[in-house]
């Protein structure tokens, strides 16, 4: 199959153009999906999950556009499973290989931090695949949901990783220097793909690291709602026809995580 960004120059490329970038470079993993059936052992969108069958399977009792009450909880449903091998970097927590990405598939307009108002209630599970030693093979059905084609139920695809290195939106909010912002937008308007497409510092996809897509207001910090600092991008699901993923706008349901580590818990956002 082709990589995406095909029409990308390489990050060596990017650097030499604007050399004032170098310093923001971040590594990130795309994850190409393609319509197809994974089994619980490979990465996956809206496949399988590698879930213990004595485990509890999560579900969602926050009031949504179906159910004022939220009641009678329904269950959440499968968006993504991602095995290390697939995505290395320092986004993984010690001794864990497996990343699971839940979320309830309803509409919810007000919901409690740390979801993010009108999107998906979402859950995230870190495993160490040799402790599953029974596999729950029957998830439980959602009691209600969005119509399928709403965007919240995924079509099952297998997932092919891209490594590549990542670059942040020309904006104060990230680059500070006025002639940079200038010298990347230049770049940017450059090398668009052929619907202009900036292919520089707008890298969505399923994608593990790298920096945040904006596509509907200017950068913002997205804070710790623990201890308030910054944090970094883990995870981005974008909308894509493939997938049947559609969330906002047709735009990006991201997942930042506080630097501290996972006890401060994460923040869902999308854009």
């Amino acid at each position: 199959m082709d990589q995406p960004y095909s029409t990308r120059p390489s990050a060596a490329e990017i650097v030499a153009a604007v050399p004032g970038l170098a310093p923001y470079a971040l590594p990130a993993v795309v994850l190409v999906p393609a319509p197809g059936e994974a089994t619980v052992h490979q990465s996956s969108v809206g496949g399988p999950l590698l879930w213990p069958a004595d485990e509890a399977w999560p579900c969602c009792d926050v009031p949504d556009e179906k159910s004022e009450s939220g009641t009678p909880a329904t269950a959440m449903v499968a968006v993504a499973q991602v095995y290390r091998k697939d995505a290395p970097g320092d986004w993984w927590p010690e001794g864990k290989d497996v990343f699971q990405l839940l979320w309830c598939p309803n509409v919810h307009w007000d919901p409690p931090a740390p979801h993010a108002d009108v999107s998906p209630v979402a859950e995230i599970r870190w495993r160490n695949s040799a402790d599953v030693r029974r596999i729950l093979e029957s998830p439980p059905l959602p009691v209600r949901q969005e119509d399928p084609d709403y965007g919240y139920t995924a079509v099952p695809c297998t997932l092919t990783p891209v490594p590549l290195v990542d670059f942040p939106y020309p904006h104060p909010q990230t680059l500070a220097d006025e002639e940079l912002i200038a010298s990347v937008q230049e770049y940017v308007e450059a090398t668009g793909d052929e619907e202009k497409n900036d292919v520089i510092t707008r890298v969505a996809g399923i994608k593990f690291g790298g920096w945040p897509t904006w596509h509907l207001t200017d950068p913002y910090a997205v804070l710790c709602l623990t201890c308030g600092a910054p944090c970094r991008l883990l995870f981005t699901v974008a909308s894509d026809h493939t997938t049947g993923i559609t969330v906002g706008r047709w735009g990006d349901f991201r997942i930042f995580a506080c630097p501290a580590g996972e006890g401060h818990g994460y923040v869902f956002d999308q854009h």
